[in-house]
This record gives structure tokens, C-alpha cells and sequence, in this order.
């Protein structure tokens, strides 16, 4: 789900309560196609603490939504070398903390 604003046909991630372009506009909730491309990636091999140590390699992205907005995310399920910017990825939504479901993303080919 992402916010889009009908006003000026834009939709916004992270959600705000108002449209970041239009602040008079109320956004909406509407169905996200859950595609994208890798817009930057960084592979992580050395963890910032012991909990994080314990999964490195891992891959901390910016990924561009089909829908234009771009959001901080992990890459899964994909080989740090493999991966190349500009390549297409899709969401994929796992288990979190605390009972949370949060999205990730791996190469749509994968």
C-alpha cells in the first residue's frame, strides 16, 4: 500500500498525514504493484553490532517503486555480486520483530 494524492497524481512513501506536494491535499491508500528497480545498493560484511555480525553478508538497498517514490530496504534472496543497478526487483514480505510484516525485495527474475 502507498499514499497517492489525487490532486497532483503523486504517490508518496513514507506515509504522511497531508501530501508532500500539495499540503491541502488529503492522500489516499491504494494498492502497490510491489515492483521496482535497484536505484543503489551496499553490500554490508562487517556488522555494526553482534546481532547484525551474525548475518553479514547482507545488502541494504534504495529501490525506485514502479510508482515513482523510492524507499530504504534489504535485497534478499540474491548473490551480493549478482546484483546490478538499474535491474528489476520485486517485493517479497517477511516475518519481523515484534509480529511485524516487513517488505524486502529480491531480483524479479529470482
Amino acid at each position: 500500500m502507498l499514499q497517492y494524492c489525487a490532486a497532483c497524481n503523486v504517490y508518496q512513501y513514507y506515509a504522511r498525514p497531508l501530501c508532500a506536494k500539495c499540503p491541502a491535499a488529503e492522500p489516499e491508500w491504494r494498492e502497490a504493484s510491489g515492483n521496482g528497480v535497484l536505484y543503489s545498493y551496499s553490500v554490508v560484511y562487517r556488522g555494526p553490532s553482534p546481532a547484525f555480525q551474525a548475518i553479514v553478508p547482507y545488502v541494504t538497498a534504495i529501490v525506485e517503486l514502479e510508482e515513482g517514490p523510492r524507499m530504504f530496504t534489504n535485497i534478499v534472496d540474491a548473490e551480493p555480486e549478482s546484483l546490478r543497478v538499474g535491474e528489476p526487483v520485486r517485493v517479497v514480505f517477511r516475518d519481523g520483530p515484534e509480529g511485524l510484516r516487513l517488505p524486502y525485495f529480491t531480483p524479479a527474475g529470482a
